[in-house]
């Protein structure tokens, strides 16, 4: 059975998101605010978080970039908006997905099954004895590590699918909604945005300096590709 955390401040959503998920057989906690999702996943096993952004206490963004010093369970942020600021601020905070409210009750089935089909393959659900490097970086893609230069760095399930894309195909270009494609499985229908912000978000991890990249590279009108020797 997967635990899966709602923070949301409004309960009439909570309690929405509640029969919808425990009808399909998953555990349900609940937190009103930031801090008391903080709290639960330091003290609980956490499998997915569904995280609402405008709260009080402690606002969603804030929760997030807290959750993920320690934890890298998939994150999907719930927003009332559809401005792609919302959106771009949550991704790069470490949300892996968002919905948009209100939402319908299949997309958000269909968005958690997929966030943790992808949590538990990570976990070592399959098991392949493979470790591939480019350059400096090194994915165990066995113990699911990743080192840069020998040196462990954290990554959210989305982030190390990208990267396990690019360091499966070094210098093959992809576009936005190639990468968007294989890594959601899902029709990439405004992927240029979303795959931008988790580009700069892996810059961020893997790069000495992000700003000027030796891996993560953009070929400008199509796409990305990651440079170095295998």
């Amino acid at each position: 059975m997967h635990n899966i955390l709602i923070c949301d401040d409004d309960r009439d959503i909570r309690n929405a998101l509640k029969i919808y998920l425990t009808g399909e057989g998953y555990k349900i906690f609940e937190a009103e605010n930031g801090k008391e999702a903080v709290d639960l996943v330091s003290e609980n096993e956490i499998h997915l978080i569904l995280m609402d952004i405008m709260m009080p206490m402690m606002d969603g963004v804030s929760a997030t970039a807290k959750i993920r010093e320690s934890c890298n369970a998939p994150l999907i942020f719930l927003t009332a908006k559809s401005e792609d600021s919302d959106k771009i601020l949550g991704l790069t905070v470490g949300a892996d997905d968002y919905i948009t409210k209100p939402f319908n009750p299949l997309e958000v089935i269909a968005r958690v099954k997929a966030q943790l089909r992808r949590y538990a393959y990570l976990g070592g659900l399959e098991k392949k004895e493979d470790t591939v490097s480019v350059g400096g970086i090194e994915l165990d893609d066995n113990g699911k590590i990743v080192t840069i230069n020998g040196e462990a760095i954290s990554l959210t399930p989305t982030e190390y699918d990208i990267l396990k894309l690019f360091i499966k195909n070094p210098g093959k270009v992809f576009s936005s909604k190639e990468i968007y494609s294989a890594v959601w499985s899902t029709d990439p229908l405004g992927a240029e945005g979303t795959i931008a912000v988790h580009i700069r978000h892996l810059r961020e991890k893997i790069e000495i300096d992000p700003a000027n990249p030796r891996y993560l590279k953009v070929v400008w009108g199509k796409g990305y590709k990651l440079e170095g020797e295998k």
